[in-house]
């Protein structure tokens, strides 16, 4: 139960206020060290949920899921806004536990953007794709058994990342959340926001079962 608690307020209110506190106070080259401090929060959850004799391939399978999602968003990188790292960090968390899919979100994030360019918005992708993981976790039974339930999170992801990055715009723009800018920017991000949720049905679509599988075995084979 203590875990719970922890895993929760770690994730739902302390990275969330980190990453506000940082955007409204800090200079914007602090990014880097709110990078670190939301890599840093959000791996005592997933190291709280270690089991001994299964840890070291748990951070293997962390690893090598980041890295599949990371290498995802360099493959489709002429794509803008048409990439499968959402639905490898929904994959992660529906197999492996909240605490798993936040951390991949997150450190897919911090690593690809090595590549495409680090700045303000990074914590924000981070946190992002974080709790796209988590709450896939947490709703990994019917994700998990039911293809409907996974196209209607596959919307709720391409709308709640929108949306979430749409706050940082806001922010940039204003040094403040304006509603009616948040509102206009919504808007405008419309057809970005569509192609996000075309792209994370397609690659769940084809992904969740192909990865799905293999992974199963590898939970029944090793125990994790």
């Amino acid at each position: 139960m203590a875990r719970k608690i922890i895993k929760y307020l770690i994730t739902i209110i302390l990275i969330p206020a980190l990453i506000i506190t940082g955007a409204f106070v800090f200079p914007q080259r602090s990014f880097t060290y709110i990078s670190l401090c939301v890599i840093i929060l959000a791996c005592v959850p997933f190291f709280l949920s270690f089991e001994k004799k299964s840890s070291t391939r748990r951070i293997v399978l962390l690893a090598v899921m980041t890295a599949l999602s990371v290498a995802g968003r360099f493959i489709f990188a002429p794509l803008p806004f048409f990439k499968p790292v959402t639905a490898m960090v929904v994959i992660a968390g529906m197999y492996f536990g909240s605490e798993f899919g936040f951390l991949t979100g997150a450190l897919s994030a911090a690593i690809s953007n090595f590549y495409f360019g680090q700045g303000a918005w990074t914590p924000f992708q981070m946190f992002s794709w974080g709790i796209i993981g988590f709450v896939a976790g947490i709703l990994s039974n019917p994700l998990i058994k039911s293809k409907v339930v996974l196209i209607i999170y596959a919307v709720f992801a391409g709308v709640a990342y929108s949306f979430l990055m749409d706050i940082w715009t806001v922010l940039w723009m204003d040094g403040a959340f304006n509603p009616a800018r948040f509102i206009a920017a919504v808007g405008t991000a419309f057809p970005i926001t569509l192609e996000y949720i075309v792209s994370n049905i397609v690659f769940l679509l084809i992904l969740a079962p192909m990865f799905g599988k293999k992974i199963e075995r590898l939970k029944t084979k090793y125990g994790i």
